[in-house]
C-alpha cells in the first residue's frame, strides 16, 4: 500500500473524530444559546481578532509589568502554527507527491524551512521543560487553582515535547542512514546523526528508527487532533472566534434587557445565556490571569472568574442538549447552588479586572450580572442589605436609607443655581446620590462647584429634580429598576435640552456616557478630571498654595478601567504646587485594585474574607505615601474607612484629587 494512502486513510479517521466530537460537545450546545448581535463592523473585528489571536496581544500584555510567561506562551503558539504549515507542506502532501516541497518552496526554501523547525523543536523543548517546572515545581499563584493544574497541562506538554523530540530524532536518523537533500542540511539534526554514525549505528537501523519516529511524529499530529475536543485547548480554535465575537460596545456598559419581550430575567439555565457567553467556556485558556486579578477572591471570597465560566461549560456539557427552546423547561440539575454557588454571584465588585486580565476576551462580568439578575427578578434573592438599598431607591429616588440630607443642603451658601432657575445653563452638574446625600462626600461637590465658578464656568445643578442614576440598580441586577430611574432622569434632562454634562462620581459617569444611550439618552458626558484638566491647561484657574504632600493616586476602576480616564486626573495632580504623586506599585492604572464598593458594594455586605477595602489600604501603606488620593467619591469613603480600621486616621489621609485642588486654589 502506497505511504500516502495509509497516511490520507488515519488524517480522515482523524478528522471524521475530531469533527464529530466537536459538533455535538462544542457547536450544537453553544448554539442553544440566545442570540446576541455580534456580527456587525466585520474588518474591525477581524482587524482585533488578529491581533489578539495571531498576534498574542493579550498574552503579551503583562510583559511589561515583568511578567515573561507570556513570551513563553507565545513562542508555542507562534512555533504551533510553523509546524501546522509544514505538516500540510511535508507530511501530508509530501508523502502524496515526493518533490511537492520543493516544488512549492525550492530546494533552498526547503532548506531553509527545515532548519528553522529543527532549530526551532530544540527551542520549543526548552520553553516546554520550563513550562511544566513553572505550573508543577515553582507555581505562581495563578496556576495554584485545582483547574490549572489538571491533568490536561501534563498531556499537552508531553504530546508537543513528543513532537519536537519526533522531529529532530526523524531529521537525525535521516541524516544517520545516509539521507541526502536539503532536509538532511539541518544543523541540530545534522550533528546528533553524525553522532549516532560515530557510535556505530548501523545503516539499517537508523532508517528503521528513521521510519518509527517519523510514524510516531504522524501518530502523535493525529492522537493530538481527536485528543482537542475534550480539553481545555479546544481554546486554540474556540479563541480567535470568541476574539473576532468579541464586544465592541463600551467596555462599561452593561447589555440592555428586553423587559417586555424577554423569557427569562437574566440566566438560569444553559439557554438563557447567549450563545457568545456559552462559547466563552471553549474560548477559556484556563490561564488563572483573571482569578488571579480578581479583588474578590484575592481576599479570600468564594468568585472566581475561571471557574465561573468553565463550571457554565462543564455543566452544559454534562447535561447535554436542552432540545427546543422553552421558557418552562427545568434542567436536570442546577447552575445556581449547583455548578455556581450564589455567594460567588454577589461577590463580583464589576471591576473588570478579569476582563482585562484575559487574553481570549472571556466577558466574565455580564455573565455574573446575568446570573444576579436572575437571582433578584426571578427567585427574589439578594442579601439584605442590598434589598434595603434597592427599595431606598424604588422609594426616595436614592439608596443612602436614612440619611436626613436634602439634594440641594450640600450647596447652602454657595448660590449655586438650579436648571430650573437657570435653563439655558451650558454645564449640567450631575452632583449624583452620595456627593448630595452622604456627609463624607459632600465636601467634593462644593469643591466641584467652587472650581467651576472660579473658572466662570456656566453650570447649573438639577437639584430635587435629580434622582439616581440607576447605577446601584443595575449592578445589583434590579434593571428593571435602573431603566425607570434612567429614563425619568433622561426626560427631565431632555425637558431642559440639556448637552454637556460633568459628573465627580465615575459610577455616574459611566451610566451616563455609556448606558444612557441604550435609552435615547445621547449628552456629552465628562468626568471632573477631564473638564478640570482642560480649565488648568487653558489657564482659566491655576493653582497657587503649596500643597505640601506626598500623594498615591487610587484609579476608579469605573474610571479608569471601564472608560480609560488615567491620565486627566494624573495631570490635575501635577498642577498642584507641592504635591509629590507617587503610584500604588504594580496596582495602578488598567492594573489598578478595586476600592471594594464596585458591582453596589458600596451599599452590600462582604460575604467572607479581608474586606477590599483593607487590602487597598495596606497597598496604600506600602507606598508611605501620606495621602491617598481618588477621583471618586465611593473611593474616598472606602479608603478613609480602611485608614481608619488600621488605626492610622492621625497620620494617613484619603482625599479627592478635587478637595486637594479646591484648597490650592484657594477657595
Amino acid at each position: 500500500m502506497p505511504l500516502w494512502v495509509g497516511v490520507f486513510v488515519l488524517l480522515g479517521l482523524a478528522l471524521a473524530i475530531f469533527n464529530y466530537v466537536f459538533y455535538f460537545r462544542v457547536v450544537r450546545l453553544v448554539l442553544q444559546g440566545k442570540e446576541t448581535a455580534r456580527f456587525d463592523q466585520p474588518l474591525k473585528r477581524l482587524k482585533g481578532a488578529l491581533l489578539i489571536s495571531l498576534g498574542q496581544q493579550k498574552v503579551l500584555q503583562r510583559v511589561k509589568y515583568g511578567d515573561y510567561a507570556g513570551i513563553g506562551h507565545a513562542t508555542i503558539f507562534w512555533g504551533f502554527l510553523t509546524f501546522m504549515l509544514s505538516y500540510g507542506i511535508f507530511i501530508f502532501a509530501g508523502s502524496a507527491w515526493r518533490g511537492f516541497p520543493e516544488w512549492l518552496l525550492t530546494e533552498t526554501g526547503v532548506r531553509v524551512y527545515s532548519s528553522y523547525l529543527d532549530i526551532l523543536s530544540a527551542v520549543l523543548l526548552v520553553v516546554l521543560v520550563w513550562a511544566f517546572a513553572r505550573r508543577w515545581l515553582f507555581t505562581p499563584r495563578r496556576l495554584s487553582y485545582d483547574l490549572t493544574r489538571h491533568s490536561d497541562a501534563i498531556i499537552i506538554v508531553v504530546l508537543i515535547a513528543g513532537l519536537m523530540a519526533s522531529t529532530l530524532l526523524t531529521h537525525s536518523f535521516w541524516v544517520a542512514q545516509g539521507g541526502i537533500g536539503p532536509e538532511a542540511d539541518v544543523p541540530i539534526g545534522s550533528a546528533l546523526g553524525g553522532l549516532f554514525s560515530d557510535w556505530g549505528l548501523s545503516i539499517s537501523a537508523a532508517n528503521t528508527l528513521q521510519g518509527v519516529f517519523w510514524w510516531t511524529h504522524l501518530s502523535i499530529i493525529l492522537v493530538f487532533t481527536v485528543y482537542i475536543p475534550f480539553t481545555k485547548h479546544m481554546h486554540m480554535f474556540a479563541a480567535p472566534v470568541n476574539a473576532y465575537f468579541r464586544s465592541l460596545e463600551p467596555r462599561g456598559a452593561l447589555p440592555l434587557m428586553d423587559l417586555e419581550n424577554t423569557e427569562k430575567f437574566g440566566a438560569g439555565r444553559v439557554q438563557d445565556f447567549t450563545w457568545k457567553q456559552l462559547l466563552d467556556g471553549y474560548a477559556c485558556a484556563v490561564c488563572g490571569r483573571c482569578t488571579d486579578a480578581c479583588p474578590a477572591n484575592l481576599t479570600g471570597k468564594q468568585l472566581s472568574p475561571m471557574h465561573i465560566v468553565e463550571n457554565l461549560k462543564d455543566h452544559m456539557v454534562a447535561i447535554g442538549h436542552q432540545g427546543e427552546r422553552n421558557a418552562d423547561h427545568v434542567e436536570p440539575s442546577p447552575i445556581l447552588n449547583g455548578a455556581i454557588s450564589e455567594t460567588s454571584i454577589w461577590d463580583c465588585l464589576n471591576c473588570g479586572a478579569c476582563m482585562e486580565e484575559c487574553p481570549v476576551t472571556v466577558e466574565h462580568v455580564p455573565t455574573i450580572m446575568d446570573m444576579r439578575r436572575y437571582l433578584l427578578l426571578e427567585e427574589s434573592k439578594a442579601p439584605e442589605s442590598a434589598m434595603n438599598a434597592l427599595l431606598s431607591m424604588e422609594q426616595r429616588g436614592h439608596p443612602w436609607r436614612g440619611t436626613q440630607f436634602s439634594r440641594t443642603d450640600w450647596a447652602e451658601g454657595l448660590e449655586v443655581p438650579t436648571l430650573a432657575e437657570k435653563p439655558d445653563a451650558e454645564v449640567l452638574f450631575w452632583v449624583g446620590c452620595t456627593p448630595a446625600l452622604e456627609q463624607r462626600s459632600q465636601a467634593i461637590a462644593r469643591s466641584m462647584a467652587k472650581v467651576l465658578k472660579a473658572a466662570k464656568v456656566d453650570f447649573a445643578i438639577l437639584g430635587d429634580e435629580e434622582t439616581c442614576t440607576g447605577d446601584p440598580a443595575r449592578r445589583m441586577g434590579n434593571e428593571y429598576l435602573f431603566q425607570m430611574l434612567a429614563q425619568q432622569n433622561i426626560e427631565t434632562m431632555n425637558g431642559y435640552n440639556v448637552k454637556k454634562v460633568v459628573t465627580v462620581c465615575p459610577h455616574c459617569f459611566n451610566t451616563m456616557k455609556n448606558e444612557y444611550p441604550q435609552l435615547g439618552g445621547n449628552f456629552e458626558v465628562l468626568h471632573y478630571s477631564q473638564l478640570v484638566d482642560q480649565l488648568i491647561k487653558s489657564g482659566n484657574i491655576k493653582p497657587v498654595k503649596m500643597m505640601d504632600m506626598t500623594m498615591a493616586y487610587h484609579d476608579s476602576c469605573f474610571l479608569g478601567r471601564h472608560n480609560g480616564v488615567y491620565d486627566e486626573p494624573r495631570s490635575v495632580a501635577k498642577a498642584i504646587p507641592g504635591l509629590k504623586l507617587v503610584e500604588m506599585g504594580s496596582r495602578c492604572r488598567e492594573r489598578g485594585f478595586c476600592c471594594g464598593a464596585g458591582g453596589g458594594h458600596m451599599w452590600v455586605e462582604e460575604s467572607e474574607g479581608t474586606r477590599v477595602n483593607h487590602a487597598r489600604t495596606d497597598q496604600f501603606l506600602e507606598t508611605e505615601a501620606d495621602t491617598v488620593g481618588v477621583s471618586c467619591p465611593f473611593c474616598a469613603q472606602m479608603m478613609e474607612e480602611g485608614i481608619q480600621a488600621k488605626g492610622l486616621a492621625g497620620e494617613k489621609k484619603a482625599k479627592d484629587v478635587l478637595e486637594i485642588l479646591a484648597d490650592s486654589l484657594e477657595l
